[in-house]
C-alpha cells in the first residue's frame, strides 16, 4: 500500500478558505480526525480541540482528542493507539503557529511518532500546519529567526516555511541564502496548503500560494521532490 495524502498548511487552518481539508476527507472516507496539539501545549491546546471540532463537525467528522503536550504524553500506550488506529492525522499548528522546537522535543524518537509514520505509511492522512508541518522535515526552519536545525526527518530534500506571508523580505531573503546546494524551500501562505498524494503528486490547494525557491532563485513545483 502506497502512502496516504500529505498536506503541508502554512498556518491558520480549520478558517474559511481551507478547502483541502474537506476534499481530503471525501477522498479518504476517514470518520474522525485525530488531533495533536503539541505546538500550542503553551497556547491553550483546549482552543484548538474546539476549533478543529467546529471545523471538523461542520462536515459530520469527528474529533479525537489525543493530548500529547509534553513527552510523557507521546510514551503513553493509549495516545500511541489512537494515532496507530486514525485514518487521518492533524498535527496542529494553533493561533500563533505553534512551537516547532518543543513539538520537536516531544515527538523525536517516540513511539507516538512512530505511530504516526505507520499509520501514514499505511494509507491514512497526514496533515501538518505552521509548527506541525515544518517539523516534519530533516532541515527544519527555525522560526525565530529563520536559520536551520533539525527537525523529525520524514521528508528531506526540501523544507517549508511556515505562515510565509507573515514574514519579512529580509527574514526569508536569510532563509533562502542560508539554505544547503539543492535544497528546495517552500514558502506556504497561511490558509494554503501543499498537498501530495500518490497518483498525482504535489498541488496547491487553498486561499493563497505557495513559494518555491532553489538555490537562491525563485522555482516551481518540479523543484520539489518526489514522496517515496
Amino acid at each position: 500500500m502506497s502512502a496516504g495524502p500529505l498536506c503541508l498548511v502554512g498556518g491558520d487552518e480549520w478558517t474559511e478558505g481551507c478547502s483541502f481539508d474537506a476534499d481530503l476527507i471525501a477522498e479518504s472516507g476517514a470518520t474522525s480526525v485525530a488531533v495533536l496539539p503539541t505546538a500550542a501545549a503553551y497556547e491553550g491546546p483546549q482552543a484548538v480541540y474546539d476549533q478543529a471540532r467546529s471545523w471538523f463537525e461542520s462536515m459530520g467528522v469527528e474529533v479525537v482528542q489525543v493530548p500529547v503536550l509534553r513527552r510523557a504524553d507521546a510514551l503513553d500506550e493509549d495516545n500511541v493507539r489512537l494515532v496507530r488506529e486514525s485514518q487521518f492525522i492533524y498535527l496542529a499548528g494553533g493561533p500563533a503557529g505553534g512551537s516547532p522546537m518543543h513539538l520537536r522535543s516531544v515527538l523525536k524518537d517516540s513511539p507516538l511518532f512512530d505511530a504516526v509514520v505507520e499509520a501514514w505509511r499505511g494509507g491514512a492522512v497526514l496533515a501538518g500546519a505552521a509548527a506541525g508541518g515544518s517539523v516534519l522535515f530533516d532541515h527544519m526552519v527555525d522560526t525565530r529567526g529563520g536559520a536551520y536545525t533539525v527537525g523529525l526527518g520524514l521528508l528531506s530534500g526540501f523544507t517549508m516555511i511556515q505562515r510565509y506571508d507573515t514574514w519579512s523580505h529580509d527574514k526569508v531573503h536569510r532563509t533562502v541564502g542560508l539554505a544547503s546546494a539543492g535544497l528546495a524551500v517552500v514558502g506556504i501562505e497561511e490558509r494554503t496548503a501543499l498537498v501530495h498524494r500518490a497518483a498525482t503528486g504535489w498541488a496547491v490547494e487553498g486561499a493563497g500560494s505557495v513559494h518555491v525557491f532553489r538555490d537562491g532563485k525563485q522555482a516551481d513545483l518540479s523543484a520539489v521532490p518526489a514522496l517515496d
